[in-house]
């Protein structure tokens, strides 16, 4: 049976808290998810979550401080505004939306964590393993291999521009 790999980039504040409150309770969730801690999500980088998805990630999920509730002010609302943009740019890259999932869990909610979590996983598992179009296997992230040039025979001489060529002469002040 298909497992999913999620990257989960979890705020330190809150989120990371609440996976840690989760698991001091002893609370069972699927254990699918590798988690990164940030310092905010709102440092969460969209080149992050593509690298995730490149890498073999078959499902992202952030979770931050609930809106209003930031150590960093506003670094959840750049998150919210980063997640629409990403939503939008994995469906021009052909890779289903609801790979993504962003969620605001706090420190006190392990309960609501472990509840994301399962929902997540299942839904991912519903969607199958991320097939990304590309040749070559897994890490280039879609993109196709270059062509290799053709083989050149290789020559102990130095080129012609090169037999003649002297350096510039220095600047005078």
């Amino acid at each position: 049976m298909f497992e999913p790999r999620i990257v989960c980039f979890f705020c330190k504040w809150c989120t990371y808290a609440g996976a840690d409150l989760a698991g001091t309770s002893r609370k069972q969730y699927p254990p699918n998810g590798v988690v990164v801690r940030l310092n905010c999500s709102g440092r969460l980088d969209p080149q992050h979550v593509l690298w995730a998805f490149r890498e073999g990630a078959d499902g992202v999920l952030i979770g931050g401080c609930h809106p209003g509730d930031c150590h960093y002010q506003d670094g959840n609302y750049k998150t919210m505004r980063r997640a629409a943009f990403l939503k939008r740019v994995l469906s021009d890259m052909g890779i289903e939306p609801e790979r993504l999932h962003l969620e605001w869990i706090s420190a006190a909610e392990g309960d609501k964590l472990v509840n994301i979590m399962g929902e997540f996983v299942d839904r991912v598992r519903d969607l199958g393993p991320l097939e990304l179009a590309h040749a070559g296997g897994r890490g280039n992230g879609g993109a196709k291999p270059a062509d290799k040039p053709a083989a050149t025979k290789k020559t102990a001489a130095a080129p012609e521009s090169a037999k003649g060529a002297e350096k510039p002469a220095a600047r005078k002040s």
